[in-house]
């Protein structure tokens, strides 16, 4: 596809020479609210920014001096990625002139979205790029792909290029893919913004990052980390991290603090507090259960969001005041009291009854918490 390309080439050409560096910490901020993976739900999205009172009724920045930190992981599975990647570019500036700030920060499917790696992109994300010349480009780039079979392809391994190679052809690339591509090349307007963000950042005594940090990760400076993260989906990869945006370990990927019992977790966790300067780190990606989950005593909180088929999304995410972390879960506000496992049970114990006792954080509850059935 040699003119998407180029088109590609030329936008990040443009974009490079202006590229921003993102701020990778914040202290003295009164208020923060996180939300884990979105996956095109916009719908979801601004529900939580009006329970946080981010946005107003026209869903312009009503949230002060806050900081509302996505935790990465905005694009696929759902149709309406674009939707929230406009809606959070117009409320960064206005955050900014009220004294707050909007950090969107870059997971793994963003990285997948530049990269080209399209495994799990919503046929709904290509529709949302498609326009009235749509059905031309379209056309010009299958023209191109049959010119370069010809070239390229000895005659007796070519294809036949019938109608049931178009459609297969067509099938591949639906109406609004190419726009989607350029959209999201490096230098594109999605590919771009998403480039000139973080991975990893502090607020106060907490860090925030999508997935997580494995242990060849525990030393790695925030900014260095950052830093590798923008320049590898600038296809210019660090040479101290150049695998950073695949590599299961690193701030994109690691899943082990979110999954793996505590006690293999323990150890590594306290080295990267100490490292960091944190109390407690903040993460997405792995869907544990359906609402913030602490781990560890409080010091980890997950805030990936999972909904098992015929439940409710209960669009629980993290707001922490004063230092204090909260879950609003359907609207309501829990206290996250988890030093103890009996605090952390009762803490599940509210979310359970929040869901009417039914659903995963009851099955969860139940699992950890209810005493033992007395021996006979």
């Amino acid at each position: 596809m040699k003119l998407l390309t180029a088109l590609a080439a030329l936008i990040l050409g443009l974009t490079l020479s202006g590229a921003a560096r993102a701020q990778a910490q914040w202290d003295n901020v009164a208020r923060v609210v996180a939300i884990g993976d979105l996956e095109g739900d916009y719908e979801k999205f601004t529900d939580m920014l009006r329970t946080a009172s981010l946005i107003d009724a026209a869903g312009d920045w009503s949230g002060g001096e806050a900081h509302l930190v996505q935790l990465g992981d905005i694009p696929d599975r759902g149709p309406n990625s674009r939707m929230i990647m406009d809606h959070l570019m117009r409320l960064e500036p206005q955050a900014r002139r009220a004294g707050g700030y909007v950090h969107a920060l870059i997971g793994n499917h963003e990285a997948m979205n530049v990269a080209g790696d399209l495994r799990y992109v919503h046929p709904g994300e290509y529709a949302a790029f498609a326009d009235n010349r749509s059905p031309r480009r379209r056309n010009q780039f299958y023209n191109q792909t049959l010119s370069q079979l010809r070239r390229d392809t000895p005659a007796a391994q070519r294809p036949a290029f019938d109608d049931a190679f178009r459609a297969h052809w067509e099938g591949e690339h639906p109406l609004g893919f190419f726009e989607h591509r350029l959209a999201w090349a490096a230098g594109g307007r999605y590919g771009g913004w998403v480039a000139g963000h973080d991975t990893v950042i502090r607020i106060n005594d907490t860090l925030y990052l999508p997935g997580g940090l494995g242990p060849a990760f525990v030393n790695a400076e925030r900014g260095a980390m950052n830093e590798a993260v923008r320049a590898a989906l600038r296809g210019q990869p660090s040479a101290q991290y150049a695998d950073i945006l695949e590599h299961q370990e690193g701030p994109l990927w690691y899943r082990g603090l979110s999954t793996n019992d505590e006690s293999v977790e323990r150890a590594h966790l306290e080295a990267l507090l100490a490292f960091h300067g944190v109390s407690r780190i903040v993460v997405g990606h792995s869907k544990v259960t359906s609402t913030v989950l602490p781990r560890f005593g409080g010091r980890l909180l997950v805030a990936d969001i999972a909904v098992p088929r015929g439940h409710t999304d209960p669009h629980a995410f993290l707001i922490i005041e004063n230092g204090a972390p909260v879950t609003l879960h359907r609207g309501q506000r829990v206290p996250i009291a988890a030093s103890t496992p009996e605090a952390t049970c009762a803490y599940l114990a509210q979310i359970a009854a929040i869901d009417n006792n039914a659903g995963p954080v009851a099955q969860l509850s139940q699992q950890r918490c209810a005493p033992a059935a007395a021996a006979p």
